[in-house]
């Protein structure tokens, strides 16, 4: 019977299998998933190597990096083998990874539908646990000003304040606001509070003559636009 002392570490393995090796001689495109977060915890335990804790990590979560990359630091270091630091790698590794397929898009500079809001504001607002509420300021060609956060929350939602949203609107000379905030729970469908939220502030911009043009509510990979179901 296999104890844990009898267990092999990543050294005693065949050279070609040991990920930082086989990535040397085979090339990054020739190693698994497990393999590469392997690389990035460095090591393992007595227990169990590198990348079978890699494999466990990923099992979890149904091999989807998609929702690893969700994951925060306290959620990760709950892992056996899994300290802050090791977490910390995993992390910021997923965040270079999503950064650098944000940085594929081409920057928005004008809005012209609501496409182009998500495609905007997708960066600051995919792979978020908890919600956050931003504006997009716009000048009267409809280009972008810039984009401001203006309160995060819980899982449950977060509070916008309009007196700070026209705040800054009016010190920086927009014309007009986009609203946009995430729903972590994957659900597009806008509360009632979000309903109700969307017509004060488009209210508001019309005593201010600034032009609330869409609020938009992301989930990870879709979105629900206010203007274009006729809600605003």
């Amino acid at each position: 019977m296999e104890t844990y002392k009898d267990k092999i570490t990543i050294k005693s393995w065949a050279e070609e299998d040991r990920p930082r090796e086989k990535l040397l001689s085979q090339g990054r495109r020739s190693l698994t998933d497990a393999e590469l977060i392997a690389i990035l915890i460095g090591s393992g335990s007595r227990q169990e190597t590198a990348v079978e804790l890699s494999k466990r990590i990923l099992h979890s979560f149904e091999n989807d990096l998609d929702k690893l990359g969700r994951l925060s630091v306290k959620e990760l270091s709950k892992f056996r083998g899994i300290g802050e630091a090791k977490a910390i790698s995993i992390i910021s590794a997923m965040e270079l990874g999503r950064r650098r397929r944000e940085s594929e898009t081409a920057k928005v500079s004008q809005i012209t539908c609501s496409r182009d809001i998500f495609n905007l504001m997708k960066r600051y607002l995919a792979d978020l646990n908890h919600e956050e509420f931003w504006i997009v300021l716009l000048n009267r060609a409809n280009n972008v000003l810039s984009q401001h956060l203006i309160s995060k929350g819980g899982q449950a939602g977060t509070i916008a304040d309009p007196k700070i949203i026209f705040q800054a609107a009016l010190e920086n000379h927009a014309a007009s606001i986009i609203l946009s905030h995430n729903h972590p729970s994957g659900n597009l469908k806008p509360s009632q509070a979000d309903i109700n939220l969307t017509r004060k502030l488009r209210d508001a911009g019309q005593l201010l003559d600034i032009s609330v043009l869409d609020h938009v509510i992301f989930t990870n990979s879709s979105y629900f636009s206010f203007a274009d179901e006729g809600m605003l």
